[in-house]
């Protein structure tokens, strides 16, 4: 139930006293009770229309592939935002020459958008993506300019050098 008076974290939901400003978690602004709510109200619209269970009648996509372990936790992620999922073996395997059997992760074709998203939003949480400052991604290490900025780490560093000095990561 949420609590008007107290404050939480948007992205993860846990609760915090009101003179908390930032989750220690995500280290995004937290929000009241309140705004929560309608927040959820909000999101619920969008969840209504989706169909929960699969049927037998349901067109299926193929949206993943890895260990049953990995995606075990996916499927109960996407079941819990009501996208039916399903996991399967794909063909092939031992028995056809591979050493591992492969599973898939499966939903309704009209769905595999939103599951795509909730998938996005897990790696980045799991990853750490989303705290994670990308401003210098783009950079390209020159070796003919004086000067370079690390795509890592963003340490500005004089290119007599094919290593960063602050994080090591080596452009020879």
């Amino acid at each position: 139930m949420i609590e008007y008076d107290l404050k939480y974290c948007p992205k993860c939901r846990d609760e915090y006293r009101s003179e908390i400003e930032k989750c220690v978690t995500c280290a995004v602004e937290l929000v009241w009770g309140a705004e929560l709510s309608v927040m959820e109200k909000n999101k619920g619209g969008s969840r209504q229309k989706r169909k929960g269970a699969l049927t037998p009648d349901d067109h299926l996509a193929v949206i993943f592939q890895a260990p049953m372990a990995d995606l075990k936790h996916l499927k109960a992620l996407l079941e819990a935002e009501q996208i039916g999922a399903m996991i399967s073996k794909e063909g092939g395997g031992c028995a056809s020459g591979g050493c591992a059997p492969k599973f898939q992760l499966q939903v309704r074709q009209e769905e595999v958008q939103d599951a795509l998203q909730v998938l996005a939003q897990e790696h980045r949480r799991a990853t750490a993506l989303a705290e994670h400052d990308d401003t210098h991604a783009g950079a390209v290490f020159n070796p003919e300019a004086e000067e370079a900025v690390c795509p890592a780490c963003g340490f500005s560093f004089a290119t007599t050098t094919t290593t960063c000095p602050d994080c090591g990561l080596c452009f020879g």
